[in-house]
Order: structure tokens, then sequence, then C-alpha cells
């Protein structure tokens, strides 16, 4: 009675300190989450269609260009290629951290012949020792298998689990990021195109002028001034075209380097096109916290981190071992298989620490700390990814407000150009009111130029805030849907 009352004592105290030992209870950190987005009229929030998979977002810009471009990034870019290595590496590791769950089975071997010296120290005095020359034939089995009391194993698993849960996410974000960054530099390289167009245009109505200028001179009717007056124009004009290539080369090379291209043998063709800005779903402020890689890798942090104050804890509380083994051992092979050869052992071992001068406490300590790392930045994510979103919706409002007063100024500039060169062909104006209608229409059509790839590029921007686009949805013709 009383043995039975003593194991079941025992299992009673076993069973509370493995429930002490156990990591702490996880929870999600809450965040303060606003309602609904800065939407500016004429906007509304479009449904974003969380159910639905997320796809290659930059297909919405409907450039066949671009798509190549994106999915040789995919394939062969560096950056892309280490994620996915670190990936593997996360899995690897979660396959090793689960197998301590499990009986750990060897099988060992010795084939040996030795002699022993006739003079070692003797172990009994009414024995005298000999020196003998013999073999030794060994073959066992052991099982070790850890008891996991403080939920070391337990933790250390969890912990695996959510770093490659974390991992997984990062590769996300990673991908993300590497496509948005594309986009990026190829709609800046397009841009780039559509400026050198409108220097083009500029260059080719600055030499008629020119020639105009001359023309009337050479007839008398015009001082040198004007002429120098608009071949500095021109040499302005040709100078801001030499700067605009090389911006253009950097931006090719860019490319060049996400695509896992030397730059030296990678080039784009110029070409004049507009791309219609596509529309961006942009659901509820929520949808980040599910959506975006970067959130979740943040929070897959925690959940690791957490983790691990429960395999530090785990030290506090003893470690058992069961080591049982079973095997064969003999002089000759030939009585190897014999039952007198047969040898066996069953093995437990336990380990409490008693006193370490506050190592453990101290490895508990900085695995909390740890936690606390992870949860603020987990905090300064989520804000992060609020003021991104929040940019890019705000922004591309007033760059369409923008664009819609840039095209109403190229229209006016025209006017006014048209008016200045009947006014100085009528002789009642100088040449500098020709230069200055002139210089404010070549500034009002590369503005509107600009603010088109501002467009994009925010567009782009708001894609990665929101985490990436889903396949499926409905497209409107702006961002969320435009109510007129």
């Amino acid at each position: 009675m009383t043995i039975t009352l003593f194991r079941a004592a025992s299992a009673l105290a076993l069973a509370g300190l493995a429930a002490c030992a156990s990591a702490p209870e996880y929870n999600r950190v809450a965040v303060d989450v606003p309602v609904t987005w800065q939407i500016e009229p004429p906007w509304r929030e479009a449904a974003p269609g969380d159910t639905l998979a997320k796809g290659p977002w930059w297909r919405r810009f409907d450039d066949a260009d671009l798509d190549a471009l994106e999915v040789k990034a995919l394939d062969a870019n560096a950056t892309l290629a280490a994620a996915n290595a670190r990936l593997a590496q996360a899995r690897a590791s979660l396959a090793a951290a689960s197998a301590a769950q499990f009986p750990q089975v060897s099988l060992s071997s010795r084939l040996g012949r030795a002699k022993i010296s006739a003079e070692r120290p003797q172990t009994n005095y009414a024995s005298p020792n000999f020196s003998t020359v013999q073999n030794d034939f060994l073959g066992s089995l052991a099982v070790s298998y850890e008891v996991d009391l403080g939920g070391r194993v337990r933790s250390t698993v969890e912990n695996a689990r959510a770093a490659l849960e974390q991992s997984s996410a990062d590769l996300e974000n990673t991908r993300l990021l590497i496509t948005a960054d594309l986009a990026t530099a190829y709609f800046s390289l397009r841009e780039t195109d559509l400026e050198l167009d409108v220097l083009a245009r500029a260059l080719d109505l600055q030499r008629r002028g020119l020639e105009f200028a001359t023309a009337r001179h050479d007839l008398g009717a015009a001082s040198g001034i004007d002429i120098a007056q608009q071949q500095a124009l021109l040499d302005a004009t040709l100078t801001q075209v030499d700067v605009l290539r090389k911006q253009r080369a950097q931006f090719e090379h860019a490319i060049a380097t996400l695509t896992g291209v030397p730059a030296p043998a990678f080039a784009i063709a110029p070409r004049v096109a507009q791309v219609v800005v596509p529309a961006v779903p942009i659901g509820v402020p929520s949808d980040i916290l599910q959506r975006r890689p970067d959130v979740a890798s943040a929070e897959r942090a925690m959940a690791a981190a957490n983790a691990q104050i429960g395999v530090a804890n785990a030290a506090f509380y003893p470690s058992i071992f069961l080591t049982p083994s079973y095997g064969v051992e003999s002089t000759a092979l030939s009585s190897l298989a014999t039952y007198p050869a047969t040898i066996w052992s069953l093995g437990v071992s336990l380990l409490q620490p008693l006193f370490d001068a506050g190592r453990i406490r101290a490895n508990v300590d900085f695995a909390q700390a740890g936690y606390d790392v992870t949860v603020a930045n987990y905090r300064r994510v989520v804000l992060t990814a609020m003021q991104e979103a929040e940019d890019g919706i705000t922004g591309l409002a007033a760059l369409d407000r923008a664009s819609a007063q840039a095209r109403v100024a190229i229209t006016s500039s025209q006017r006014v150009l048209e008016l200045a060169n009947a006014r100085y062909e009528g002789g009642v104006a100088t040449y500098l009111d020709v230069i200055t209608a002139q210089q404010a229409l070549l500034n009002n059509e590369r503005l509107a130029t600009q603010l088109q790839g501002q467009q994009l590029l925010t567009t782009v921007f708001l894609v990665k805030a929101l985490g990436g686009d889903w396949e499926g949805v409905a497209r409107p013709t702006r961002v969320g849907a435009v109510t007129r």
C-alpha cells in the first residue's frame, strides 16, 4: 500500500513539474487597427476578395515586356535563391527538432583482439594476474529516449515550426519586394523613354524655331539676339537629353541585376507607349495583418521567441533519459548466437540542476527579453504597413487630380505658343515671348509625363504596401472603384 501511494505521489509530482515547465501560452499581440482608410473623394473602397489566391499582380499593367522580366527575375534572382535556401534550412531544422520526440536507435559492433598485461594492478590479492590474449566480438542494439518532463523537446519543436513559417513568410516578402523593385525600375525606365520623346519633339520645334529666327535675321527683320536666345534654349534641351540617357542606363542596369543578368550583357529597346494605371482593390486596414508577408514574418517571430522561453525554462527541471540496450559478446564468432553470449542492460539517467549561480534564470530572462523585442518589432511592422498603405492611397488620389490639371496646362501652353508665334511674325512681340512659350510647353509636357510615371510607381508602391494582388478580382478603373 505504501509503495502504491509513493508511486501515485511521484506521478502527480512529475505531472505537475511537466505542466509548470511548458512554454507560456502564445497569443498574438493585439494592435489597434483603424476601421477604414482615409479615402479622398471621388474614390471608394473595393471588395478585396480575401479568400482568392494572390497572383502575379504585375499582369494588371498589361505590359508583355514587364511580364517577361518578372518571370525571369523569379527564376534567376540571386536574393530570391538565397531566401529559398533559407527556407530549406528551416525545413531541415524542424525535421531535426521533431526527431527528438521519438526514441533514437543505434547499432554498434566491435571486432578486436587484445593482450592483457600480467603486471596490471590486482583487483583480488588471492587471484594472481595472468597475461592473456583473446578475441572480443560484440554486437549491440541500443535505444535512447528523453522523457520530455520539462517540455524542452516540445518547445524546441514549436520554435522550429514557427521559424519555418517565418522563413516561408520571408520568402514571400522577398518575392514581393523583388517583383516590386523590378516594376519600379521598369516603369522609371519607360517614363524616361517618354521624357526623351518629349525632348525629341521639343528639339524638333526648337530647331525649326532657330531656322526661322536665322531666316528673319538674314532678311534684316530680326536681331542676332533672337538667334542666340534660340540657340541657348536648344543647347539646354540637348543637355537634358544627356542627363536622361544617363538615368535610363542606370535603370537598365538595375533591371539587369534583378533578373540575374550582367549589366554589360543586358539592354532594353526604347519604347514610347502609354501604360494604363490599373486598379488596386484596397479592402480594409485589417486585411494587411493577413496579407502582408512581412507582418506574417514578424508575427511568427513572436511565436518562435515565445517557444524559446519554454526551452530556457525547461532547464530548471530534471533531464531524464531511458537507455535500454541488448546484444551479444563472445570471444569466438561461432558462439555469438548462443544464449550465454547474450548481454543486456536497462538504464535510467536523471540530471537535476541544484546550483548554477543563476545561469538558468539568466537564460530565461534573456529569452523573455527576446520575446519582448519581437513584440515591439511586430508593432513597428504593422504601423509601417499602415503608413505605407495610407501613403499609397492618398498619393494616387492626389496624382490623379494633378495629372488631369497637367493635361489642361499642356493645352493652354500650346495655345500660348501659337499666339506668341503669330505675334512675333506680325512684329508686335519679341522673340523672347516665343522662347518663353516654348519652354513653358516643354516643362508642362515633361511634368505630365513625370506625373504618369509617378502614378505607375505609386501604384506599384501601393500593391507592395497591401501585400500583393488578388487573382480574379474585378478590375475597376482606378484605386478601389471609381464613382464620378
